[in-house]
């Protein structure tokens, strides 16, 4: 009789628990054996007891294993629940991995949806350039939708000159260099002056930096900002740029009397 005899009050059993919190009792069995939650009470009969606060407990471990936590982790995540400011540290922590979690799902979400976007817009299916979009969209690389229009000779040799850091750095320079030669033409620079040429010797020595020097890579590179569906903005800015970079560019290679697409030039 012992062994059914009446759950004292304030206190539930195994299955009531997994039925309140939709687990298992094999589940809170495990999670028992592995020092997550064990029962407040035992009865005479061997059966465990949960309070409330057990709940509460359970609450905090189910939260912290949706978020990706392993057990081990969550381990050191649980605290005692005794006073209030214990209970609101625990909220806090388990509010502060939500909002995380949050933020980590919307990422996802823009790069999928970013991807979704990209893989319409091609004209095949490229695993390839899926796979370069996704690592660029990772990086936070606002042009990921230039891979697209790269044919894949050029996207190997891209692969092979750069990896993610320094091909991060490449773009923020080349950013700049655009941004200058926009605002050197709106304020009426020459392109033959001082600042012009120490514009154009920057623009080329990145120019060389990203073909390795092979200038048959220059017509690939030209057709690209040809492109269609290309970023308008990116697209006009390019055009802004490239007025005063092929003026400064003329005006570099002059002072140095050399043409670098004459044939066997080097």
């Amino acid at each position: 009789m012992g062994k059914y005899s009446a759950v004292p009050d304030g206190y539930m059993t195994v299955g009531e628990v997994a039925k309140r919190m939709g687990v298992t009792v094999r589940t809170l069995q495990y999670y028992d054996k592995e020092g997550l939650l064990s029962p407040s009470a035992e009865s005479g009969g061997g059966r465990r007891l949960y309070t409330d606060k057990d709940l509460i407990q359970l609450h905090q471990v189910l939260s912290l294993k949706h978020l990706g936590f392993s057990l081990d982790e969550i381990k050191k995540h649980l605290i005692s629940l005794d006073t209030p400011e214990e209970v609101a540290q625990v909220l806090e922590e388990q509010a502060g991995a939500i909002r995380k979690k949050i933020d980590s799902l919307s990422e996802t979400l823009k790069e999928i949806e970013a991807l979704k976007v990209e893989a319409l817009q091609m004209q095949s299916v490229d695993f390839k350039k899926y796979a370069d979009i996704i690592v660029n969209l990772q990086m936070k690389n606002d042009f990921y939708w230039l891979i697209k229009h790269f044919d894949e000779q050029t996207l190997d040799h891209i692969r092979s000159r750069f990896d993610q850091e320094s091909g991060l750095a490449f773009m923020e320079k080349f950013m700049d260099v655009q941004e200058k030669a926009i605002r050197f033409q709106e304020a009426g620079i020459p392109p033959e002056d001082k600042k012009g040429q120490e514009l154009a010797k920057v623009f080329w020595e990145m120019i060389l930096e990203f073909t390795g020097g092979d200038m048959s890579m220059l017509p690939k590179l030209i057709e690209l900002g040809n492109a269609k569906g290309l970023d308008q903005e990116w697209k006009q800015k390019q055009a802004l740029a490239n007025t005063y970079m092929e003026s400064a560019l003329d005006a570099y290679f002059t002072s140095l009397g050399i043409n670098p697409f004459q044939e066997g030039a080097q």
